[in-house]
This record gives C-alpha cells, sequence and structure tokens, in this order.
C-alpha cells in the first residue's frame, strides 16, 4: 500500500492582523528548528511550542509539517527575488559589463540570506510534490535575466536568448549553490567581492563578441 502524500497547501488564508502574526510565527518557528534539528526531527507540535501557538491553531492554517516548510520556502524566495528585482532595476539601463556585475552580486547575496537555512532546504527537503519548489529561485531569476538580455540583444553576439539565459543563471546558480552547500568559505565577506568578479567574467565572456573582449 502507497503511503498517502502530506498535504502541502495551507488550509486556510490568514486575513486579519493576529491571523497573520499567527502564520509569520509559524513559519518563522519553522525556519529556526529545520536549521537547528534538520527536516526529519521536526514536527508540527515542536514547531506549535517554538512559536507560542496552540497544536490547534498550526492544523488552522497549515494540515502537515510539509505545508509549513513550503512557507518557508516561499518566503526564503520571496527575500532572495527582492535583491535580484532590485538590482534588475538598477542594472536594465546600465552597459553590459556593469549590468551584468550588478546581478551576478545580486544573485550571490542573495545566496547569502541565511545560508543555513538554504542548506537545510537543499539537502533535506523531499523533491516530491510542492516541496520540489525548492529551487524557485532559478526559475524566476531565468525570467529577470532573460528580460535584462533582451533589453541588450544589440550587445550580444548570440541569438538564442532562452539558451543564453538558462546557460548564464545555471552556471551562477551552480557557483553559489556550490559554496553555500561546500564551500562557505568563499562567501564569507572578505572573499565574496572576488566571487562575484570571476563569475562576472565568465557570464560576460560568453555573452560579448570576441572583439569587445579583447578591448
Amino acid at each position: 500500500m502507497l503511503a498517502r502524500k502530506p498535504q502541502t497547501t495551507p488550509r486556510k488564508i490568514a486575513s486579519q492582523a493576529r491571523a497573520h502574526a499567527t502564520v509569520d510565527a509559524l513559519v518563522e518557528a519553522t525556519a529556526r528548528i529545520l536549521v537547528r534539528d534538520g527536516f526529519d526531527r521536526a514536527s508540527t507540535n515542536r514547531i506549535a511550542e517554538a512559536a507560542g501557538v496552540s497544536i490547534g491553531s498550526l492544523y488552522q492554517y497549515f494540515p502537515s509539517k510539509e505545508s509549513l516548510v513550503v512557507a518557508v520556502i516561499e518566503r526564503h524566495n520571496r527575500d532572495l527575488m527582492t535583491i535580484v528585482n532590485a538590482a534588475f532595476v538598477d542594472a536594465k539601463d546600465k552597459p553590459l559589463k556593469e549590468g551584468l556585475a550588478l546581478l551576478v552580486a545580486a544573485a550571490i547575496d542573495g545566496h547569502r540570506v541565511d545560508p543555513a537555512l538554504h542548506r537545510v532546504l537543499a539537502e533535506q527537503t523531499p523533491r516530491s510534490g510542492a516541496l520540489a519548489n525548492v529551487e524557485l529561485f532559478q526559475r524566476d531569476a531565468y525570467g529577470i535575466f532573460r528580460s535584462y538580455l533582451e533589453e541588450h540583444r544589440d550587445e550580444l553576439h548570440i541569438e538564442d536568448l532562452d539558451l543564453a539565459a538558462f546557460v548564464c543563471v545555471t552556471s551562477i546558480e551552480a557557483l553559489t549553490h556550490t559554496a553555500v552547500i561546500h564551500r562557505p568559505d568563499i562567501l564569507a565577506e572578505e572573499r565574496v567581492d572576488q566571487l562575484s568578479e570571476e563569475t562576472s567574467r565568465l557570464i560576460f565572456g560568453y555573452l560579448c563578441r570576441l572583439d569587445r573582449l579583447i578591448r
């Protein structure tokens, strides 16, 4: 007999200030417990206790631990995308090399938002159902990067912007994600600028014409 999949969508949406505060407390408590104890040891009882909320109140809004983790993933993704969206506004009217540097730095800064939580979500969260959305950052960043390339199409030697955006975003994500998981020292304050500079050079070299590179 197959195990029943846990429900991952909220039972109801908070509409009043007090309800919003309850939901926020539960999501924050879930994030803290994930970082401290890991996915497997997190439970709705522990989360409710950490949030100062009754288990009955928790189940009013979230039917399972997995639904709480989905809420954490969505909040984490919003935090990351706030940084990237702001960078896009600053970068879109700048020359290609300068704009790319801003976007790459923003992607790296996004991964420095609570890297311990990012590590737990990436390493321990099951990749099934809605929990597969742990990588939503890459999908949303792709849309922003694709729009940026369209704005600077005349500066590129690449015709397929969909493929170019995929290559660039996947490369940036692979570098920063691997740094979060395996080389957090590279994301330290004294080294992160170097990582950003080297990544920008990599992306710029891929996108630009050869004659622009040798000037």
